[in-house]
């Protein structure tokens, strides 16, 4: 029954997805609230605010040894590996904010997501699964940004793919950490990341509001409170008792 309820939920969320019109790149996304000029670095903050996913990742690469499931270290290290490549492919887009440069932003970023689903698809329902599962998601992953780049080139972007894959998981990861509660990703860490990824969603929503407000933009919040959460997965690999296969 599990196992029904997940899937009904998957693939309600795909065919939704893909009833959509097409979803192209809004032109207006790359105009950011808070674009000064500091230290000779254009957009600052966007770019110097990129540093705590490097925090994160060194940190979680120390930390390898502290693994509460050992069965989960291939998809912990592409976890901690794509993190730190957001730290640089964010900093490298926002130095100049373009489509072609948003590619080297996003294309982590679904490495992440999509390392971090599988691990809990191998911790929470199937280990073999979720280990065989890890790299068709990333290449998965990738393949949507690969959609969405050549689509946007020929003028009909499309980042439907795009959104399925950041979104889904998302989505999907308090069903699984319902319906299938015992695991060694540890439960708190995962809520308090996705309150995290919750958190910078907004304040990237209200970017401008935020630096009128605050004197920095809120697309500078966002990568704080996104590195916290990455933070908070990070450590959800080692927050609870390892469990046998």
């Amino acid at each position: 029954m599990r196992f029904v309820v997940l899937a009904a939920v998957a693939l309600t969320a795909v065919v939704s997805a893909f009833l959509l019109d097409r979803i192209p790149q809004d032109p207006d996304y790359h105009r950011f609230a808070d674009g000064r000029l500091l230290f000779g670095v254009s957009n600052f903050w966007n770019v110097a605010t990129n540093l705590p996913f490097l925090v994160a990742a060194v940190l979680g690469w120390l930390q390898s040894a502290r693994l509460a499931s050992p069965r989960l270290g291939a998809h912990y290290r592409v976890f901690c590996s794509a993190v730190a490549l957001v730290a640089f492919g964010s900093a490298w887009y926002h130095l100049a904010p373009s489509d072609a440069s948003l590619v080297w932003d996003r294309l982590p970023m679904t490495v992440a997501f999509m390392a971090l689903f599988a691990a809990l698809i191998a911790d929470r329902i199937h280990g073999l699964v979720g280990r065989a599962l890890l790299w068709p998601l990333v290449v998965a992953g990738l393949a949507s940004i690969a959609w969405w780049a050549k689509t946007e080139a020929a003028g009909a972007g499309d980042l439907r793919a795009y959104g399925l894959v950041q979104f889904l998981p998302i989505l999907l990861a308090p069903v699984i950490l319902f319906l299938w509660p015992d695991g060694s990703l540890s439960r708190r860490h995962l809520a308090l990341a996705f309150v995290a990824y919750a958190v910078s969603k907004l304040a990237e929503h209200f970017d401008a509001a935020i630096y009128v407000a605050a004197g920095i933009g809120g697309h500078a919040i966002k990568h704080l409170f996104a590195a916290l959460g990455a933070w908070f997965v990070v450590r959800s690999f080692q927050g609870a008792p390892a469990r046998a296969l």
